[in-house]
């Protein structure tokens, strides 16, 4: 089979496509022809090597989350599932193939009338939205400021958090993210400009209830100083390539909670969320936005594209047929 291997540390050019023998499920395991796998800005600082992350061994084949059709399963899991459409994790590694392993425990199965595609596309990010999105508990007619509003994650929390009712602003850069983050219910700023977060609270009508900090470094940093007493930071991610310098002395003075993944959820949380997000995609209250899909032997052309900021939403491999198993 195919599969995209690194053998290296470094740039996007250390990810090179290779035949190598396609993997034999375990005991408890499911084989999954691949459809469509996920790429994650994680994924890219993990390959450069000077991420937060630390360097796995090597060789590995990148990628963890997958959807596709269950088309082998290892002693101990349940052979009903062979021809099932699924979403699933992958432990971390072994994505980026035209088949890959799972455990059976988790799976998710796609709801009837959701584009295999999209629910790839809210198999890591969805879980996440949800996850943050009921951590900070935004109710309606807060003000809510989503940071890379036009990212895989930021654009579901953007979503949820106009169909909460809140009063929400998407920050980002350039007139492509622009019209995307309008399209989803949110008013939109540029961070690019010196006085963003004035424009911020301007277009909120004050100081913000609810910061969603996925860049981290100095735009994080001035996004905390804009809530108002009472408010919640959610932390989860540093594109910028550094964490938002919070001081807490000040955050406790104006009693503002910071939120995040510190502590992710146990699998069995995990794949509720997962679940969930499908079925409010399936039901139109969730639209993943796929910006783009690359086939699976352009894997270094993704992840330059990740790291240029030239994305929008989520980015997919191609791998192989997506009506399989329908």
């Amino acid at each position: 089979m195919l599969s995209v291997v690194m053998e290296e540390f470094g740039g996007p050019e250390v990810l090179r496509a290779r035949q190598v023998e396609d993997p034999v499920p375990g005991p408890g395991q499911v084989l999954v022809d691949v459809a469509y796998a996920s790429v994650t800005f994680v994924e890219t600082q993990v390959r450069s090597g000077n991420g937060p992350f630390g360097r796995p061994p090597l060789p590995r084949v990148p990628g963890n989350g997958v959807g596709g059709r269950v088309v082998a399963v290892g002693p101990g899991a349940d052979p009903a599932l062979i021809g099932t459409t699924v979403v699933t994790t992958t432990g971390g590694e072994g994505g980026y193939a035209e088949r890959a392993l799972a455990r059976a425990d988790e799976v998710v199965p796609v709801p009837s009338g959701l584009d295999l595609k999209d629910a790839v596309a809210l198999l890591a990010d969805g879980r996440t939205a949800l996850l943050l999105f009921r951590q900070a508990e935004v109710k309606p007619g807060e003000k809510v400021l989503v940071e890379a509003a036009a990212g895989g994650v930021g654009s579901l929390l953007v979503q949820l958090a106009v169909h909460a009712g809140a009063r929400v602003v998407g920050a980002a850069r350039g007139e492509r993210k622009a019209q995307l983050i309008v399209s989803l219910g949110a008013a939109y700023v540029d961070y690019a400009q010196d006085d963003w977060v004035r424009r911020v609270q301007d277009t909120a009508g004050g100081a913000l209830d609810v910061v969603f900090d996925g860049v981290g470094g100095a735009i994080g940093t001035a996004a905390a100083g804009a809530l108002g007493p009472g408010g919640r930071i959610s932390l989860y991610g540093m594109a910028s390539g550094a964490d938002a310098e919070l001081d807490e002395d000040d955050l406790a003075a104006r009693r503002i909670r910071t939120l995040g993944l510190f502590a992710g959820p146990g699998p069995a949380q995990t794949h509720a969320f997962i679940g969930e997000a499908l079925r409010l995609a399936a039901d139109g209250t969730l639209r993943p936005v796929v910006g783009q899909v690359f086939p699976l032997a352009a894997a270094a052309e993704a992840h330059a594209a990740i790291e240029a900021r030239a994305t929008l939403g989520k980015t997919l491999l191609a791998v192989g047929d997506p009506d399989a198993g329908r």
